[in-house]
């Protein structure tokens, strides 16, 4: 294969149909050889997957650690998805690694990895002779691509309903799924389900868990919502295990995650209900109504993300996403209906800077409101 980067994963599924481990066990098994593995800290969960990770790397780096974060998805482009000791990867070096697995691994397994796959080939790749890999799940779960690695630490975020078709039709189930990917030593952030104490107690009873503790958070911390503080708390907990105590950090820049744009304008990649509540917590201090933007996947719980949002919406506006996943309209249109809120289609040159705009629904919605707001909004 000789296809440059952005060709190559175009031609590649963005989602799964069925996983196939296989593909990623072989390709990994041939892989491997050229790759002298860091320390492993694998993160899985429903929720605050990618800020802990983010919160987590960051501080590292600024401990003069070597860090590779690896995360999912990406908002506006790939490079998003790889951080490497403080900034996303450049195209560069994308290209060169491409071209060096291409090399590596067989045409017959490059034909048949997924997109998500091939991203996690890459990251372990260039993960080699860090001191850290800071690895984010995808779907989560013992058959996620991310755990064809043993890992050193795996972090449990908040576990909730999400992915049921591939996890669980339950709590319980999707985190049996999930703690089944722990390896050895982990550490389990907040919970909102009693039931996940329970599976805990029995799928990790022979691991070693890291004692819950709440740490003193500097004054750039408690500006930051809630379920940020509570991400931030976790990754604390993750430093003093690996031997960082009574450390000064600043926070990086998270991108949608309840990121305010404008002073009326808040955009934030979450798309279940457990975030719904996250948001929720947030807005019920406010004084304002939002006007949601918002369009949805057709496997998520849009109908309870919109009851849990409701008492804090004047209305909602549907953004236009394409997509064999986006739910059909007129699906969408109806549970509006249903719950009584007022609704409209979005367009961006309506905005007003009297109105305050929650932009929520998925890295899809995120990512197809700020490309019209850079394009249109930022310039006016």
């Amino acid at each position: 294969m000789t296809t440059n980067l952005k060709e190559f994963l175009d031609n590649k599924s963005l989602y799964y149909d069925k996983i196939d481990y296989d593909v990623i066990k072989l390709s990994w098994e041939i892989l491997s050889s050229y790759v002298c593995l860091p320390y492993i800290i694998h993160i899985v969960g429903t929720n605050g997957k990618g800020s802990t990770g983010r919160f987590l790397a960051s501080i590292l780096t600024q401990l003069n650690q070597k860090v590779l974060h690896y995360s999912s998805p990406h908002i506006l482009t790939f490079n998003e998805r790889i951080w490497i000791d403080g900034h996303n990867i450049s195209n560069d070096i994308l290209d060169s690694t491409h071209k060096r697995l291409q090399d590596i691994l067989p045409d017959n397994l490059l034909e048949i990895v997924t997109y998500f796959e091939y991203a996690t080939l890459l990251a372990l790749y260039l993960s080699d002779k860090k001191d850290y890999l800071v690895l984010e799940a995808g779907l989560g779960g013992e058959f996620d691509a991310t755990n064809v690695v043993k890992n050193d630490l795996t972090i449990f975020t908040t576990i909730g309903l999400d992915h049921q078709s591939f996890l669980g039709n339950n709590v319980s189930q999707i985190a049996r799924t999930k703690m089944r990917s722990c390896d050895s030593a982990f550490i389990l952030a907040h919970q909102i389900y009693d039931e996940i104490e329970t599976v805990k107690n029995e799928i990790l009873f022979d691991k070693k868990e890291i004692p819950r503790k709440i740490y003193k958070l500097n004054e750039e911390t408690l500006l930051l919502p809630l379920y940020l503080q509570n991400n931030v708390q976790v990754a604390l907990r993750v430093l003093e295990y690996l031997g960082f105590i009574d450390i000064n950090y600043t926070l990086p820049k998270l991108s949608g995650r309840f990121e305010k744009l404008e002073s009326n304008i808040i955009v934030d990649v979450g798309h279940n209900p457990l975030a719904a509540l996250s948001i929720a917590n947030e807005l019920k201090n406010k004084e304002q109504k939002y006007i949601l933007i918002y369009n949805s996947l057709g496997d998520k719980d849009y109908k309870e993300v919109l009851n849990i949002l409701k008492p804090y919406i004047s209305e909602i506006q549907i953004i236009s996403c394409s997509g064999k996943r986006v739910v059909e309209k007129n699906l969408l249109l109806q549970v509006i209906k249903n719950l009584e809120i007022k609704v409209y289609d979005f367009d961006i040159v309506n905005m007003k800077e009297e109105n305050h705009y929650l932009v929520f629904g998925s890295f899809l919605v995120v990512e197809k409101f700020m490309e019209e707001y850079n394009h249109n909004y930022a310039n006016n």
